[in-house]
């Protein structure tokens, strides 16, 4: 008994002093993680270098080699980028088109995808491919009807080409998304509520809705990305009034807004400051916007 205690006691410590294994699978997953770091680096490079530009000088936006730490940050470039145009007209612009598109489209687009995640209608299926094959159409290619039909209703310069649309379905790709992610949620519910003798309304607003919270904050992330750096809506409909300039409308007119030259410091402020609403909406709704993702997909 006593030899065999010590054995044992010998092969113990040869295992804990025993050196971990390398295999290919840890290799691999030390590739991947420094291939994800140097992606990383190179993704965040313009953004670092967008923002040390916007704290310095004229001439030293373009020294070389470049300066990523400005001595002395000139913090006034971005009061004087701010009161050069007025951007807080394009941002009120800008949030007006902004609000009403979430309104629209995330109203619209999940009403729409729950007629075809849960009620049956003949030729669903067939109507929901022809949803779906409008995402093949490239936008230029019904830029000039859809912008011969709003200038003959006298909507050219106004506000409501880029807000009416949202409210007639909200796109192919928010309605599939939401319809997928429906189609995710246990059908026990909705056969319960419908015993219960709640109207198919009743349940989209009072159970479909509340539980698809995740889809709808990534529309939502989706929608507010496309209005805030939607440029050729504006350009087309809104240029000939700069008191309706939106925020990239505004930013494109800063570059000859001295007299012919381009205040690379200042258009870099301007640029940051309008940049960064959209990363703050993305942290904020980070861990819903994945969650939407990640579940719309497991049903098909």
């Amino acid at each position: 008994m006593q030899s065999e205690a010590i054995s044992t006691i010998r092969v113990s410590k040869n295992r804990s002093t025993a050196r971990p294994r390398v295999t290919g699978e840890h290799i691999w997953r030390v590739f991947i993680w420094l291939l994800l770091v140097v992606g990383s680096c190179a993704m965040i490079l313009p953004f670092l270098w967008l923002v040390t530009s916007s704290l310095k000088t004229q001439l030293a936006v373009f020294r070389y080699p470049p300066q990523w730490i400005p001595i002395p940050p000139q913090f006034s470039n971005y009061v004087e980028a701010w009161t050069t145009k007025p951007f807080g007209v394009y941002l009120k612009n800008t949030f007006i088109i902004l609000i009403l598109n979430e309104i629209g489209i995330l109203g619209s687009a999940s009403l729409c995808a729950y007629g075809f995640a849960r009620i049956e209608f003949p030729g669903k299926n067939f109507w929901f491919g022809v949803v779906l094959s409008t995402m093949m159409l490239p936008g230029v290619v019904l830029m000039i009807p859809t912008f011969v039909i709003f200038s003959r209703i006298h909507w050219v310069n106004t506000f409501y080409p880029l807000i009416v649309p949202a409210f007639f379905g909200g796109g192919a790709f928010n309605i599939f998304l939401l319809r997928q992610f429906f189609r995710t949620l246990p059908e026990e519910l909705v056969d319960a509520a419908r015993i219960d003798g709640c109207s198919e309304l009743g349940i989209f607003w009072r159970i479909m809705l509340p539980l698809a919270k995740p889809a709808l904050a990534t529309v939502a992330v989706f929608t507010f990305m496309g209005s805030w750096n939607d440029y050729m809506g504006p350009l087309l409909y809104l240029s000939k009034d700069p008191n309706k300039y939106t925020v990239a409308l505004g930013l494109a007119t800063f570059r000859n807004a001295f007299l012919g030259r381009t205040r690379w410091d200042l258009l870099m402020a301007a640029s940051t400051m309008m940049i960064l609403p959209i990363i703050v909406i993305f942290f904020l709704a980070q861990r819903y916007f994945i969650q939407g993702i990640a579940v719309s997909g497991l049903k098909g």
